[in-house]
């Protein structure tokens, strides 16, 4: 472990700033740098946590941290994030600068908070996860960006998924009650969300916490663009009056899948995952301590 005086970074080799993430931590002298594979990275911040470090820092993107915060989730070992992927959606919720340097003195300050974390299946994520056509678009996306830029291969990869639109069926277990659903997409968020503009995607402010649950019931890829453009208009409380979604905010559900299958895939904080059903998803309240700006 490195001395008291020094913090724990670990900086994920793959990711696109990994060079300027690493030089500006170097450049502060506060931190024990180390680029490390995204596979290992849970086990060394829990080695960490274990061997008592009052904090770690880990740069990179979403899927990063959520890791991070699986092992750290239970431990008094603090979180401090330094933005290093594309979206960086939990770095913006906590209100970290969008500069590296910034970010960096962000990481050595004193203010902390706590924060609820998801988990399915053991797996944690700190935004968002969702089974189905999301899944497919990240799958497609991904396969185009070796070939072209991030926007225009998300923009492909969407206009894709709406042709290709498949639904699947499944039991969702939510608070003692089984509803059965044939549906493209179920998406769970960690604390309440909304799809309204100018603010699409982001927690709502003040809301209420547990794990926030939707469940499209749509089959045409026509009926699904029109829900994500009446929601994206008037919010999602909106279009929960309809009968092309569902929505709860639950702290526990399980989904099961109405025919054998093998596998789920499934997305969590932007990263895409093969588990076994059935998802177990659950919610541990103020899990994890991160720093945060004064």
């Amino acid at each position: 472990m490195p001395s008291p005086t020094r913090i724990l970074a670990f900086v994920n080799e793959n990711g696109a700033n990994v060079a300027e993430a690493s030089a500006v931590l170097e450049s502060a002298g506060a931190f024990d740098v180390r680029r490390i594979s995204p596979s290992l990275l849970a086990d060394e911040v829990r080695r960490a946590a274990s061997a008592g470090a009052e904090r770690v820092l880990v740069a990179g993107g979403d899927g990063s941290i959520g890791t991070a915060a699986g092992s750290l989730s239970g431990t008094p070992t603090a979180l401090a994030v330094l933005p290093a992927g594309t979206l960086n959606h939990l770095a913006r919720d906590l209100g970290l600068p969008d500069s590296l340097d910034e970010a960096v003195r962000v990481a050595q300050g004193a203010r902390r908070r706590t924060l609820d974390v998801g988990f399915v299946n053991g797996r944690a994520f700190l935004n968002t996860s969702s089974v189905g056509a999301y899944v497919s678009f990240v799958r497609r996306r991904d396969a185009l960006e070796r070939w072209m830029g991030y926007r225009l291969a998300s923009v492909l990869a969407g206009i894709w998924l709406l042709r290709r639109l498949r639904t699947f069926r499944v039991t969702l277990e939510i608070e003692g009650q089984s509803c059965e659903y044939e549906t493209p997409l179920v998406f769970v968020g960690v604390g309440e969300r909304e799809l309204k503009l100018p603010t699409l995607g982001k927690r709502v402010e003040a809301g209420q916490r547990g794990l926030h649950v939707m469940v499209l019931r749509t089959r045409s890829g026509a009926r699904t663009l029109a829900l994500a453009l009446a929601a994206m208009a008037r919010g999602v409380s909106a279009v929960a009056r309809t009968p092309a979604l569902d929505a709860f905010i639950v702290d526990r559900v399980r989904i099961e899948a109405r025919h054998a299958t093998r596998e789920f895939h499934i997305a969590a904080d932007g990263e895409l995952h093969r588990m076994e059903p059935p998802l177990e998803y659950s919610i541990v309240r103020d899990g994890l301590s991160v720093v945060v700006p004064t």
